[in-house]
């Protein structure tokens, strides 16, 4: 009896019916070929999957460390995001005529119409050498006096929440838009393949959301990964916010061996798109973002373990006390991500939009701040690190001075305040100005615009240079407005 039992299909030669038959001519010969077509297609994948490493290995990453256009000032950004706008006049904006005219009906320059004036409810004193005005709501940060640089005449577009946060973030509130970290990260580059080069931690769902750390039309792999969630304000009085985590870093039910076979068979397939398509940025951004999150499963928790702090270092940042204990471990996770490489941090703290019940909750608010970012400081000057630490604390706009419910303030996008440190900075110094109540800004005023192009030159980069074609437009963070503000550099 022959050995041969192929179907009625077998296109084997005759001669070779009753020999033995290797499963290569099995696969060849039986069912018209079929198996071997499916082995040809398995075979391909595989040396698909081994040229697409081999050129993911030659071909330099989207995030490799760049050069920058001119020399930098910073490295880095770390920036301390105060989400709902506080007020420049009970914080850094010292105006002793509200108190003079406390309760007293006035003309309204923002609204039109009368107002009554509130006075700050706290007192400012003079701090450090320099002498800068600051309220008692910040007494820790105002021992850093001589570090800062406060900014009291910035103004933005819009006095509404989401536009004006978008375009601190973005540059614009009306369209979606690369951010101030993607920019900073596609004209920088990383100094850690193998950490995100751009991480906001507990961002806003609110405002803007995503589009706040987002690339927009820049490469997938430019924007910010986010850490955590922000709690909404009412949830955050009864508990703290959830813990800074990043979920799904790691797959369960793979191996690492496991998990890198299956990433290279799709890095094939993103590989085999660009041979079809040589000019898909986001198909390279996507090949990127693949491998630096494999290569995150083993570095991010390393330095997201905050165990082998010193008892000093986490007493430093407020960690063990419960009004500090979020800030602190953000400002924390923040340092320790700046010293392994991170280019840009962001770090959200909400809840600042008090249109009543201004004492009890800016006073709730500062003090959950204070002593974390007072920390950060003392922390990276004895690091060495806050020279080319470029450091900004800020809202989306300022308050009213004038009374609102009695006990609240209005949004205020004339004139407000924000503050920097490190990074080429003056410290302390007093730049720009609002009007005797603290209206509007009336010296030196900066815009937004004004800003990024001034945090962009910091870092090295020439705004005007820094661009991206899209849509047949080269695009650039400060579209086309933006003055660099030389008056605050060291």
């Amino acid at each position: 009896m022959s050995k041969h039992n192929c179907s009625p299909t077998c296109n084997a030669e005759p001669a070779t019916r009753n020999a033995e038959l290797s499963r290569r001519d099995l696969l060849r010969y039986c069912s018209s070929g079929f198996g071997m077509l499916a082995f040809s297609a398995l075979a391909s994948f595989a040396s698909q999957a081994e040229a697409g490493e081999v050129a993911a290995k030659s071909v330099a990453s989207p995030l490799a460390t760049k050069a920058p256009h001119f020399l930098p000032r910073a490295k880095r950004v770390i920036y301390l995001c105060m989400d709902g706008a506080p007020s420049h006049v009970d914080t850094f904006d010292y105006k002793p005529k509200l108190k003079e005219l406390d309760g007293q009906s006035v003309s309204n320059r923002l609204r039109g119409g009368a107002a009554t004036i509130l006075a700050s409810p706290w007192e400012f004193k003079q701090y450090g050498k320099s002498g800068l005005w600051i309220s008692d709501l910040f007494p820790e940060v105002g021992r850093h006096a001589d570090s800062l640089c406060l900014v009291r005449s910035m103004h933005t577009d819009l006095p509404a929440h989401p536009q004006a946060f978008l375009q601190m973030h973005t540059g614009s509130f009306q369209f979606a838009r690369p951010s101030l970290g993607a920019w900073t990260l596609y004209g920088l580059g990383t100094e850690n393949a193998n950490l995100p080069g751009f991480i906001t931690l507990n961002p806003t769902s609110n405002n803007g959301g995503a589009q706040n750390y987002g690339s927009s039309f820049l490469p997938a792999v430019y924007q910010g990964t986010r850490i955590g969630t922000q709690l909404p304000p009412a949830a955050a009085r009864v508990r703290l916010p959830v813990e800074a985590r990043l979920p799904n870093i790691a797959n369960s039910r793979l191996s690492g061996a496991g998990q890198r076979a299956q990433l290279d068979f799709i890095q094939a397939l993103n590989q085999e798109r660009l041979v079809r398509d040589p000019v898909n940025p986001q198909v390279e951004g996507v090949i990127e973002s693949y491998e630096l999150a494999f290569r995150m499963q083993s570095a991010v928790p390393d330095v997201m373990d905050l165990s082998e702090e010193s008892d000093e270092t986490r007493e430093l940042y407020g960690i063990g006390t419960d009004s500090t204990e979020q800030a602190g471990r953000q400002c924390l996770l923040a340092r320790r991500f700046a010293e392994a490489g991170v280019r840009f941090v962001e770090i959200s703290a909400g809840g600042w939009d008090q249109h009543r019940n201004l004492r009890a909750d800016h006073e709730r608010n500062a003090r959950g701040v204070d002593k974390p970012i007072a920390g950060l400081l003392t922390d990276l000057k004895r690091r060495g690190m806050l020279d080319d630490t470029l450091v900004i604390w800020g809202g989306e706009f300022g308050r009213t001075p004038y009374a609102q419910n009695t006990d609240g303030r209005d949004h205020n996008n004339k004139g407000f305040t924000l503050w920097m440190a490190g990074g080429g900075i003056k410290g302390g110094h007093s730049y720009g100005q609002t009007d005797e109540l603290g209206a509007e800004a009336v010296e030196n005023p900066v815009h937004i615009h004004d800003l990024h192009a001034t945090i962009l030159h910091l870092l090295g980069l020439d705004h005007e240079r820094l661009t991206y074609r899209y849509a047949g437009r080269d695009f650039r963070l400060t579209d086309v407005s933006g003055e660099i503000v030389k008056g605050i550099f060291a």
